[in-house]
């Protein structure tokens, strides 16, 4: 049975992982170290460590690859494959083995290249987005294509339903296109540099919502980071985490000559706030030092205070 190493990090990767256990031998994971998480900054294994050691499978956690790759080499693969890693990896791993290194990538190539691609298609507002099966070059992202398979993103998917999506979609595609690469029938793809786009990882400051775009915008963005990192918004010097939005289109221009950012509205559960050509009703919120709840919850306590018409987010 083919002897594979698999390098990958997050939830895209795990189905992945697990597909490829089922029909070959996985005889190394490479993961990321493991990370401190939450306010006590406990430290946690990635998705993919817990489902390596799940299955026995030895894992290996180089703080950085380019410098700490031995036990790859020495794992003798005769294929890599990676799926949502998260480190450059150099060029004396992928020519390694016998049938080089295959990337499983959570866009539609050469759109969104780098490592936010499922964050970036949400909130530019794309209506369909993929996984791509590419071969691995030094350039990131940059190798010919194998095999591509795109799925609608609705209205409802959020990067956390969206990864679950296309971690599948990424298994399947990679499990009929390995046979063909094994045996030498499937060719690659140059991609178009011309069409090659970038989704470069979040900045914090991108965690801010711009109450200055449309409905839509503000819709997607809050969507498109949601459940990670976040957005948020600020009112009266108080950070407010925003998780979920409504849209309400403004008819009757009632609120034309409101500015943006002000809340033009409040009731028992919900306030309104505008912006270009309509409404906004925050629906999921997390004051500062406070869970998550609904804003029904957060009105009825402290949140009437700092939530009042004719007060504006920042």
């Amino acid at each position: 049975m083919m002897n594979i190493v698999f390098m990958g990090t997050m939830d895209f990767a795990v189905p992945i992982l697990e597909g490829l256990i089922q029909d070959y031998s996985v005889t190394l994971v490479v993961t990321q170290p493991d990370r401190p998480v939450g306010r006590r900054q406990v430290l946690e294994a990635s998705p993919v460590k817990r489902a390596a050691l799940a299955h026995g499978i030895p894992v290996f956690q180089p703080e950085r690859i380019k410098k700490d790759h031995q036990p790859v080499l020495d794992a003798k693969p005769e294929l890599i494959v990676v799926a949502a890693f998260g480190q450059m990896i150099p060029d004396v791993v992928l020519n390694a083995p016998k049938f080089k290194s295959i990337n499983v990538h959570a866009s539609l190539l050469p759109k969104y290249r780098g490592g936010a691609p499922m964050h970036r298609a949400i909130v530019l507002g794309d209506a369909e987005t993929g996984v791509t099966v590419m071969e691995m070059a030094a350039k990131m992202d940059a190798g010919g294509i194998l095999s591509q398979a795109a799925i609608p993103i609705l209205d409802a998917d959020d990067v956390g339903t969206l990864e679950a999506k296309l971690g599948i979609l990424g298994r399947d595609l990679l499990l009929r296109t390995l046979p063909k690469v094994i045996d030498g029938t499937l060719t690659s793809v140059p991609q178009d540099e011309a069409k090659a786009t970038f989704a470069f990882n979040i900045k914090p400051e991108e965690e801010k919502i711009d109450f200055h775009g449309t409905m839509k915008n503000v819709f997607d963005h809050v969507r498109g980071f949601r459940p990670w990192p976040t957005t948020h918004a600020v009112i009266g010097g108080q950070k407010i985490i925003i998780h979920s939005v409504r849209m309400v289109p403004d008819a009757a221009n009632a609120f034309a000559s409101a500015a943006i950012g002000e809340i033009v509205r409040i009731g028992k559960n919900a306030i309104a706030v505008k912006v270009v050509d309509g409404l906004v009703e925050p629906l999921s919120i997390q004051p500062a030092g406070k869970t998550r709840m609904d804003l029904s919850s957060y009105l009825n306590g402290a949140g009437r205070t700092v939530l009042a018409p004719g007060k504006f987010f920042d």
